[in-house]
């Protein structure tokens, strides 16, 4: 089975054991003390290292897998073809456009 994900310059073909690197310069991080690594990931805006109250109030958070369902549906290949093409985790959208629908349609029949 082959998985196709799509770049806004190129489409590139992957298969399902093929891995995609990181941005990690792994290289770098060797050359660094763990000094230099927790300054510079401090230094990070986007994410920096997190305070000992954050860490203390982080609570693990599973996502409840008895809400999904697996089932065998029907869909045009147009339309797989167009999720599998936005990348992994096409499933996930198709579940987030369908929820979609259902609350617009539940809005709807509450508003009549």
């Amino acid at each position: 089975m082959k998985l196709f994900a799509v770049d806004l310059e190129r489409i590139t073909r992957r298969t399902l054991n093929t891995r995609q690197r990181g941005k990690t310069d792994w290289s770098r991080l060797d050359q660094m003390t763990d000094e230099q690594a927790e300054d510079d990931a401090a230094s990070d805006v986007e994410n920096g290292l997190w305070t000992e109250t954050q860490l203390a109030e982080a609570r693990l958070v599973m996502p409840d897998e008895r809400t999904k369902v697996p089932v065998y549906i029907r869909i045009d290949a147009e339309v797989l073809e167009y999720f599998k093409s936005q990348g992994p985790r096409y499933q996930t959208r198709i579940n987030a456009v369908l929820r979609s629908y259902m609350r617009s349609m539940r809005s709807s029949k509450t508003s009549q």
